[in-house]
């Protein structure tokens, strides 16, 4: 991670990747100073609330994530980077997403854990779109045109308000991930109860992988004299990519899953 002062001071000129996280209440005009390289962007973990009318000065960015901010707007100045391929803000206050916030060019969008009750149909006009991750926000549906973009191959719409899940989605011809526990209509399976798992029990080792809800480490699992190797699976946030944690752990229950796996 690089820092503010280095960019004040003009030691990142040049370069292709930028990211500040520094409790940052304001973009940094400097940052237009890397307008002829800059690819990726990352502004996450500040306290920004809005972008410069002349974002779209930076006619190179490709990638740019803003999460762990206070947007309650999705900027409508995105569009104006013509290059901008990757938009993630998830973990803001996102209420609106304006029409024009929608820049065509998109092929990913993070919108997860927000306020978003309702998305403006012109997202049928990102032809491009692949990921479209809206996990824990307020939608009740889903616009119809959604069903244009014909590249969607995963989208998450886990954790919302949503009455049914609509009808095109079996259409989608490249759509092969579909996250949506949560909903109104979605039915939780009846699973037993499992016995919790003392914390101080477990001994944590290496990490084993990650994935978009949580960090899975190797750990042995003491009780007396009998110690167990298992994995554990430590969820990144109340409200994850594909959904409340507590559906995953369901899924795990009801598909009886043999191999240790304790999820905290």
């Amino acid at each position: 991670m690089q820092s503010l002062l280095a960019l004040q001071s003009g030691k990142l000129k040049g370069a292709v990747s930028l990211k500040l996280s520094e409790s940052l209440r304001s973009f940094p005009e400097e940052i237009f100073d890397l307008a002829d390289t800059l690819e990726v962007l990352d502004l996450s973990f500040n306290k920004l609330s809005a972008l410069p009318a002349d974002f779209g000065r930076l006619k190179k960015l490709k990638i740019f994530f803003c999460s762990e901010n206070l947007f309650t707007v999705m900027p409508e100045v995105l569009a104006d980077c013509p290059l901008l391929d990757i938009v993630g803000f998830k973990s803001n206050q996102i209420i609106t997403v304006p029409a024009k916030s929608l820049n065509p060019n998109l092929r990913w969008l993070i919108l997860t854990n927000n306020n978003i009750a309702e998305l403006p149909k012109e997202i049928g006009q990102c032809k491009r779109m692949q990921k479209l991750m809206l996990s824990g926000n307020r939608l009740m549906q889903l616009p119809d045109e959604l069903s244009s973009c014909h590249n969607l191959s995963l989208l998450r719409i886990a954790a919302n308000k949503l009455h049914a899940l609509p009808q095109w989605i079996t259409a989608m011809p490249k759509l092969s991930w579909v996250a949506f526990s949560g909903n109104n209509f979605s039915k939780t399976p009846a699973v037993e109860a499992l016995s919790s798992v003392n914390w101080h029990d477990l001994e944590i080792n290496h990490l084993l992988g990650e994935g978009a809800s949580g960090i899975i480490s190797k750990a042995n699992r003491t009780i007396g004299d009998e110690t167990q190797e298992v994995a554990v699976k430590i969820f990144k946030g109340n409200v994850t990519s594909d959904g409340l944690p507590e559906d995953e752990m369901t899924a795990y229950i009801a598909a009886r899953v043999t191999t240790p796996v304790w999820l905290i």
